[in-house]
C-alpha cells in the first residue's frame, strides 16, 4: 500500500474513495455540469472528508489574490444557512480556497463596515446571501473590484448574478396543498416586508388563493421576519382572533417560525394539525424531528451553496469567460405530520 506523502491529501485519495478515476474528480471541480449529480454529491463528500484541496497558493501569489472569498449572511443563529454553507466550503476548499464569514443583521452593518469587508487585500470575492443590504453600499464595494455572487437572496435591478428556488412558486405550491387537503380559510405568517424572499413568498400565496376564489382577510396576514420569535407572536395573534374566524391552516414563510408557532400553540392547547394545519418552508434539518414533524416546501440548500461557489470562483479565475449555464434548483413538498385534512364540525 503506498504511504501518502506528509499525509497531504491528494486527488488519487479522493478518487479513491468516492470510487471514481482521478479524471472524473477534476470535472467535478472544473466542469460540474458534465457529471451527474449523483457522482458529484459522492466526490464533494469524498473532499470534504479527506481534506483535499488544490494548491493555488503560487498561483494567487502570482495574481495577487488572497485565497480567501467572504461569506456574508444575515443571521448566523439562523438553521436555514448550515447546507448552505456546507456547498460553499466543499467548493471552495476543493479548489484552495478559506471561507470568511461574517453575519450583516446582528449588529446590523453599516457603509464603512461593509466596504472594508470588501478589501480586496483581504479576499478575491463574496457570496452575498442578504437581499436587505442598501444597493449604495455596493458602490464603494465595486470600486475595490472583488468578485460577487448572490445565494438565496438577491437586490433587485443587481447586475450580479443570484443562484435560488423559485420561491413564488414554492409559497403557492405550499398554498395549494392546504386547499387540496379541505382547507377554505387559511393565513399567511409572511417573513420582513422588505425582504424579497417574502414577497415573491406573499405573492405565491395571494395567487393561490386567487386562483381558488379563497379570501383573505387582512387580520389571516400575520407580520413575521423569519425568526422563531415572531413564530411565537403570530401564534398569539392567532388565538386573540375569534374563534369563528380563525384560519384552519397557516403558511408560514419559513420553517423557524413555524417552530416558534407551533410551540406556543402547544403552549397554549392548540393541537397541530388537528387545530391548526401549519406548512414551512425551507426543510431546515430539525423539520423532520420537530413535533409533530413539519410538513414544509424543500430547497436543495446545499446544491444552491455549491453553484454558487462555483460560480464565483469561474468570474474570480477566468473573469472575461462567459458564465457557465445556471442550474435550475427543483422544489420539493416533503409531506410531514403537521398538515391534515379540516376537521369538519
Amino acid at each position: 500500500m503506498t504511504e501518502k506523502k506528509g499525509n497531504i491529501p491528494r486527488i488519487q485519495d479522493v478518487a479513491k474513495m468516492a470510487n471514481v478515476s482521478t479524471a472524473t474528480v477534476s470535472r467535478v471541480l472544473s466542469f460540474p455540469d458534465r457529471v451527474s449529480e449523483a457522482t458529484r454529491e459522492v466526490v464533494l463528500q469524498a473532499i470534504e472528508k479527506t481534506g483535499y484541496t488544490i494548491n493555488h497558493s503560487a498561483r494567487n501569489l502570482r495574481k495577487g489574490g488572497t485565497g480567501a472569498i467572504l461569506v456574508l449572511l444575515p443571521n448566523l443563529a439562523n438553521s436555514f444557512f448550515s447546507r448552505v454553507l456546507k456547498g460553499i466550503e466543499a467548493v471552495a476548499s476543493g479548489h484552495g480556497f478559506n471561507i470568511l464569514i461574517a453575519d450583516s443583521q446582528f449588529p446590523p452593518i453599516d457603509e464603512t463596515t461593509f466596504g472594508n469587508l470588501f478589501n480586496t487585500n483581504r479576499i478575491d470575492g463574496a457570496i452575498i446571501l442578504d437581499g436587505n443590504i442598501p444597493k449604495s453600499y455596493f458602490k464603494r464595494a465595486t470600486r475595490q473590484k472583488p468578485e460577487l455572487v448572490f445565494a438565496c437572496e438577491w437586490i433587485s435591478d443587481c447586475a450580479v448574478a443570484t443562484f435560488h428556488i423559485d420561491n413564488l412558486a414554492g409559497a403557492m405550491m405550499a398554498t395549494d396543498h392546504l386547499v387540496a387537503l379541505g382547507h377554505r380559510k387559511i393565513g399567511h405568517v409572511t417573513g420582513p416586508t422588505n425582504n424579497i424572499l417574502a414577497q415573491h413568498r406573499l405573492e405565491g400565496f395571494n395567487q393561490s388563493l386567487t386562483k381558488h376564489n379563497l379570501p383573505c382577510p387582512r387580520n389571516w396576514k400575520i407580520a413575521g421576519d423569519f425568526t422563531i420569535e415572531s413564530g411565537v407572536k403570530a401564534a398569539r395573534h392567532w388565538l386573540e382572533l375569534p374563534a369563528d374566524n380563525r384560519p384552519t391552516a397557516l403558511f408560514c414563510a419559513s420553517d423557524e417560525m413555524a417552530f416558534g408557532l407551533i410551540s406556543e400553540l402547544h403552549q397554549n392547547g392548540i393541537k397541530v394539525p388537528d387545530d391548526l394545519s401549519i406548512i414551512g418552508f425551507d426543510d431546515v434539518e430539525f423539520a423532520a424531528h420537530s413535533i409533530p414533524a413539519l410538513t414544509t416546501i424543500h430547497q436543495p440548500r446545499r446544491r444552491i451553496g455549491e453553484a454558487a461557489a462555483r460560480a464565483l470562483i469561474h468570474k474570480i479565475r477566468d473573469g472575461d469567460a462567459p458564465m457557465p449555464p445556471q442550474p435550475v434548483f427543483d422544489l420539493e413538498l416533503v409531506l410531514r405530520a403537521s398538515t391534515a385534512p379540516l376537521h369538519h364540525g
